[in-house]
């Protein structure tokens, strides 16, 4: 029997699931974000604790989350914790009012700074924040756009591994299944097709037009292009195959 739905109870199903953890990080007195005017270079150049300072229980949901992030950022950057912290805020339902704002004047003034010492996920995930939080039009669409694209990236090369193939590794030419892509998607070619090229390229474009958004959408997009183990990068070799198969004659 064919399961009729992918998600049993439908969008509403969904919409409940992401709903779960967003409840409002919840201070206490003395706990908190800084002000928005507060020293971002003394930040950037002080250091996390390495270990952490241990939790001091009971504690609050504001103080949980603080220190699980000093936990994974020991030895980083102040600055670096405090960009963690404001993702974690603006990812509820509520923040302080001056969370948003806090947030795109560390991407103004200290891109250069997070880009040489935030790993990937973390970058990901700031670029995600200006989706609903950026203060320009272009910041918003394009934090949507790509952190879209890296998400259905996260969930294919997932589901790939499971293949037995490395990632590295494309598949052979010959053994394409004959079956039609699902919900009635036109096919691809590999010779002709410019699909990769469409989405990409509006996207590096698009990000370039904002001077706060751009070196962390380039940087991304650059880590993209240069990682072997990507769709884009199998789709390409794909491409080069069939052309020195055709150049050979065969």
């Amino acid at each position: 029997m064919v399961k009729e739905l992918t998600y049993p109870d439908g969008f509403e199903g969904i919409i409940a699931r992401w709903e779960e953890r967003r409840d409002p990080l919840t201070a206490r007195e003395g706990e908190g974000l800084p002000q928005l005017d507060c020293d971002l270079d003394a930040l950037a150049t002080g250091t996390m604790p390495d270990p952490p300072e241990p939790l001091i229980k009971p504690a609050s949901s504001y103080a949980f989350k603080a220190h699980a992030l000093a936990t994974e950022l020991a030895g980083a950057s102040r600055l670096a914790h405090l960009n963690a912290l404001l993702i974690a805020h603006l990812r509820r339902h509520a923040w302080p009012d001056h969370a948003p704002a806090l947030f795109c004047r560390i991407w103004e003034e200290h891109a250069a700074t997070l880009l040489q010492e935030l790993n990937a996920r973390w970058l990901v995930s700031s670029l995600q924040t200006f989706a609903d939080h950026g203060q320009t039009e272009t910041q918003r669409r394009v934090g949507a756009s790509l952190g879209l694209l890296f998400s259905m990236m996260k969930l294919y090369e997932f589901e790939r591994t499971f293949s037995g193939t490395p990632p590295e590794e494309p598949y052979r030419l010959g053994k394409r299944a004959k079956v039609p892509l699902p919900m009635e998607m036109d096919d691809f070619s590999l010779k002709s097709g410019g699909l990769d090229y469409n989405t990409l390229a509006p996207l590096w474009r698009d990000a370039g037009s904002d001077p706060v958004i751009a070196p962390l959408a380039h940087h991304l997009l650059d880590m993209l292009n240069r990682d072997p183990g990507t769709l884009f990068r199998r789709i390409q070799t794909m491409r080069e195959r069939i052309a020195r198969r055709e150049e050979r004659g065969t």
